[in-house]
C-alpha cells in the first residue's frame, strides 16, 4: 500500500468532437460549474473529425474562470517543444495559472508521418520525449543565465532565448505504460497520467507500474513522492454493482478511495461526455472520496469502518444519493423580463462522506416537490380562468365557483381580495422562515448562507 500524500484532484476527459463544438464548450463549462478541478482533451492533430486541442484550450481559457486545462496528452511529434513551452507559459499567464502540460511520446505513426511528423521507433520516441522535457524546462527557466542549448539527437536548440516563465509551476504529466517510459517519468516528469482502460490487469497492475516510476525517481536522486500519480477512469453509474466502477456512486467512492490510499493515485479524470455522469462524479463522488481519504490519512483504519457503516445503512433502505429532483422547467415564459440569472443560483453544500438519506428523508423532499407542483398547477388554472373571463367564454360567477374548489382558496376570500389575501399568507409563511427556520440553518451549517440569501432575494 502506497499513499504519496498528494491533494486529490478530479477532472473530466472530454472528446473534442468537431461536429458539435458548442457541446464540447458546454461540457467544459459544466465541468467548471459542478466543481471539477480540471478539464482535459485528447490530442490527435491528424484527425479531421476532432477540434485542434490547443486552439480549443485557448478558447476555453477565455470562456471559463476557475477550472484548469490540459491536453490528455499533447502529441509531441507534431508540436515543437520550444514553441510548445512558450504556448503553455503564455496561456498559463493569460489564465492566472490554470494550465497543465499533459505530454505523450506519440502513437499512430503512419498518421503522424502523413501529417508531416517524423516516424520514430519506440526507443527513439522515449529519447525524443526526454529531450523535449529538457528543452521545455530550459525555456521556462528564466532565472538562469545564457541561452537555451540542448544538443539532442531529435531536438537541437542552439541559443534560443528563455521565457516567458509560466504563472505557476506547470506540471508536466506524461502518459506512459512501458518500463523505459515509466522510469523516464520518475526521472524527469511531474506526474504520470495513464488510462485505466489500457491496463490489461486493471487496478492490480498499478503497483508494479508505480514501482517503475519510483525506480526512475530514486535513480535520479528524486523523492518518488514528488511525482503525482493521475489516472483516466471510465465506467457507468448504475443502481447495482456489476464491475469495477460500474455501480452506484457509493461504490465509486469506495473504489476510488482505495486507489488513492493503496496505489497513491491523487488525480482522477473521468472519460465521459454524459452531463449526468459528470455531475454525479463531481458532486457526489469527488467530495466523498476526498473526505474518506482525509479521514483515513488522519486515522488509519477508519476507511473500512466508514464503508461498512454506509453499506449497512443502505441495506436498511437508505440511499447515499438524494433521489428527489425538482420538476423540470417547462420553458414557458409569460414575459421577456428575467428576474434573475439562473446560472448564478448557488448550490447547497454537499452532504458529508458516507451520509445516507433515510426513506423518510426522501419522502420529505418528494412532498416539497409535490406541494410546489400543485401550486404551479393551480396558478396555471387561475390564469386560464381569467383569460376565459376576459374573452367572455366563462362568467365571473362560474370562475368564482371553480376557484372555491381550489386548495389555495379560503372560504372567506372573495374574488376581488384573492391576491391580497394570498400574498398575506405567503408573507406570513416567509416571515416564519426568516425568523424561526433560516437562522437555525445558518448556525448549524454556515455553508447554506449563500443559498438562503439568494432565496430571500428571490422572495422579497
Amino acid at each position: 500500500m502506497t499513499d504519496y500524500g498528494h491533494e486529490l484532484i478530479f477532472g473530466g476527459f472530454l472528446t473534442p468532437a468537431a461536429d458539435d463544438p458548442a457541446r464540447v464548450v458546454a461540457l467544459a463549462k459544466l465541468c467548471e460549474q459542478v466543481g471539477l478541478d480540471l478539464a482535459t482533451f485528447q490530442d490527435h492533430p491528424y484527425q479531421p473529425n476532432l477540434l485542434d486541442t490547443w486552439t480549443l484550450m485557448s478558447y476555453l481559457a477565455a470562456a471559463t474562470s476557475r477550472i484548469r486545462l490540459a491536453g490528455n496528452v499533447l502529441n509531441l511529434p507534431l508540436r515543437q517543444p520550444v514553441v510548445l513551452a512558450r504556448s503553455v507559459a503564455s496561456l498559463d499567464l493569460l489564465t492566472g495559472g490554470r494550465v497543465e502540460l499533459g505530454l505523450g511520446a506519440g502513437a499512430f505513426w503512419e498518421a503522424i508521418e502523413a501529417a508531416g511528423g517524423r516516424r520514430r521507433t519506440p526507443r527513439q520516441a522515449v529519447d525524443a520525449l526526454d529531450e523535449a522535457i529538457r528543452v521545455i524546462r530550459e525555456v521556462w527557466a528564466t532565472d538562469r543565465r545564457g541561452m537555451v542549448r540542448v544538443d539532442g539527437e531529435h531536438y537541437r536548440v542552439v541559443g534560443a532565448k528563455r521565457g516567458p516563465a509560466p504563472a505557476h509551476e506547470v506540471g508536466i504529466w506524461v502518459g506512459a505504460y512501458k518500463p523505459r517510459m515509466l522510469r523516464l517519468v520518475g526521472r524527469a516528469a511531474d506526474g504520470w497520467l495513464p488510462s485505466l482502460a489500457y491496463l490489461p490487469k486493471g487496478p492490480a497492475e498499478l503497483a508494479e507500474l508505480n514501482a517503475l516510476v519510483d525506480d526512475g525517481a530514486e535513480a535520479a536522486g528524486r523523492d518518488p513522492r514528488s511525482v503525482r500519480r493521475l489516472l483516466n477512469v471510465s465506467g457507468r453509474f448504475t443502481p447495482s454493482r456489476s464491475g469495477f466502477l460500474v455501480g452506484p456512486p457509493e461504490q465509486w467512492v469506495e473504489e476510488l478511495a482505495g486507489l488513492a490510499l493503496d496505489h497513491g493515485t491523487s488525480g482522477f479524470v473521468l472519460a465521459a461526455d454524459d452531463p449526468t455522469a459528470i455531475q454525479l462524479f463531481a458532486q457526489e463522488v469527488a467530495p466523498a472520496v476526498r473526505e474518506l481519504v482525509a479521514a483515513e490519512r488522519a486515522e488509519p483504519g477508519s476507511r473500512a469502518e466508514a464503508v461498512e457503516e454506509q453499506r449497512e445503512a443502505v441495506q436498511a433502505g437508505g440511499s447515499t444519493t438524494l433521489a428527489v429532483t425538482a420538476t423540470p422547467d417547462p420553458g414557458v415564459r409569460l414575459t421577456d423580463h428575467q428576474l434573475w440569472d439562473e446560472s448564478t443560483r448557488p448550490a447547497a453544500p454537499l452532504p458529508p462522506a458516507g451520509h445516507v438519506y433515510t426513506p423518510h428523508a426522501q419522502a420529505v423532499g418528494a412532498h416539497l416537490v409535490d406541494v410546489h407542483d400543485h401550486l404551479r398547477q393551480e396558478l396555471g388554472q387561475v390564469r386560464d380562468l381569467l383569460e376565459q373571463v376576459r374573452r367572455g367564454v366563462v362568467s365571473a360567477g362560474a370562475a368564482r365557483a371553480v376557484l372555491n374548489e381550489m386548495t389555495m382558496r379560503q372560504n372567506n376570500w372573495t374574488l376581488g381580495a384573492y391576491c391580497a389575501a394570498y400574498c398575506t399568507a405567503v408573507t406570513q409563511h416567509h416571515g416564519l422562515e426568516d425568523n424561526s427556520i433560516f437562522p437555525h440553518l445558518r448556525r448549524s451549517d454556515p455553508g447554506l448562507g449563500p443559498v438562503l440569501d439568494a432565496w430571500r432575494r428571490s422572495m422579497w
